[in-house]
């Protein structure tokens, strides 16, 4: 069993549930992201994620309109490949599309940029065998803070 932490942007809190691994991700629809997905190679028994970056995937889910295969979206720094800075650290990224066609590859990234609810979509020249999206914090006041 799984304990998941949520950032409800709305009310400005932090949720906490417990889910097994076959049961859909808080805020998920139709059970189009279960934890197991979600939590992908991580060995945590703690995840974390926000309500928009869930609000985001049934949105593409919905656009999409097919399943999509996700790789992981979840992964602690030392579990492999990410800085403590990274957005899968966070618990707002998705590596996803790894077994899909190259066209439907194609396609899942253009509907995952123009749909406007990700922060950043990676391009396929970064990404050519998955489509990488997350909802990263933006503030503007917070980035010129740190650069000045």
């Amino acid at each position: 069993m799984a304990k998941i932490i949520v950032f409800n942007n709305d009310t400005n809190r932090i949720e906490t549930y417990y889910r097994n691994e076959n049961e859909p991700m808080p805020y998920n629809t139709n059970r189009s992201l279960l934890v197991r997905e979600f939590r992908g190679s991580s060995k945590s028994n703690t995840l974390w994620t926000t309500k928009r970056a869930m609000q985001s995937w049934n949105a593409t889910r919905y656009l999409y309109g097919d399943p999509i295969p996700v790789g992981f979206a979840f992964k602690r720094p030392w579990e492999g490949g990410h800085s403590n800075q990274s957005q899968h650290y966070a618990g707002v990224a998705f590596d996803v599309g790894q077994r899909l066609s190259n066209s439907e590859r194609n396609r899942l990234r253009n509907i995952a940029r123009e749909s406007g609810v990700w922060s950043y979509v990676e391009p396929a020249s970064l990404t050519p065998t998955w489509v990488h999206f997350d909802k990263r914090f933006r503030s503007t006041s917070l980035f010129n803070r740190n650069i000045q």
